[in-house]
């Protein structure tokens, strides 16, 4: 964990983030002088201020976790942007998109800048890359036979894939999965929004295999 100082003149509350760093400029290649010129308004944490984005992804790299996410993007699915932005916020080793190169970067908050992203073009593309890099693949949909994640052992080396809002996921990719979780539900809706279900399910992960004293 990085407990590099920062400046202590905040901007006001109107303004995001700081504002240009006072006196003199630190002495360390990971800062930017743009921004500490200029003031950082970036969607980072404090201990990242005025760091370079190259430094950041560098860091963030040497401590990300081994659980890979993954979402199916057949009909341009609005939640993308919501489940990278959680990926990122526990520091997932990368978001794989499957199906549609293209995706709506709204709902990321620019967090995409920090997180590794891959795409397939099809569901046995993702498998491919798992089973090349030892991952297991977790399927997460309320379907018969499915394991409640609240209960189940998520492997820590692991795909967790994500289906789209409505269709949920494909048939192809329930048939790969060594592993089906859901997420126990109990008031009358069918199924969960994919960006929340996303967040809860790499929260799962968080509980049973990170190192919460590297948390911010």
């Amino acid at each position: 964990m990085n407990t590099t100082p920062g400046p202590t003149e905040w901007v006001s509350r109107e303004e995001v983030g700081v504002g240009p760093w006072p006196g003199e400029w630190p002495a360390d290649e990971r800062y930017d002088p743009e921004l500490l010129r200029e003031g950082d308004r970036r969607n980072v944490v404090d201990a990242y201020r005025y760091w370079r984005r190259e430094a950041i992804v560098s860091d963030v790299d040497s401590r990300r976790h081994p659980f890979h996410v993954a979402i199916e993007n057949f009909q341009h699915d609005h939640n993308i942007g919501t489940v990278v932005r959680t990926a990122n916020a526990f520091a997932a080793a990368e978001v794989h998109i499957v199906g549609r190169r293209r995706w709506n970067r709204r709902g990321a908050m620019v967090t995409d800048r920090y997180q590794h992203l891959r795409h397939h073009d099809d569901v046995g593309g993702l498998v491919a890359f798992a089973a090349g890099h030892g991952l297991a693949v977790v399927a997460v949909d309320n379907t018969p036979g499915s394991q409640p994640v609240e209960t189940a052992e998520i492997p820590r080396d692991c795909v967790l894939l994500f289906g789209q809002e409505g269709p949920g996921l494909s048939a192809e990719a329930q048939e790969a999965a060594s592993l089906v979780v859901s997420i126990a539900q109990f008031g009358t809706t069918r199924s969960i929004n994919a960006g929340v279900a996303a967040g809860i399910v790499m929260h799962a992960w968080i509980r049973q295999h990170a190192d919460l004293g590297r948390a911010w």
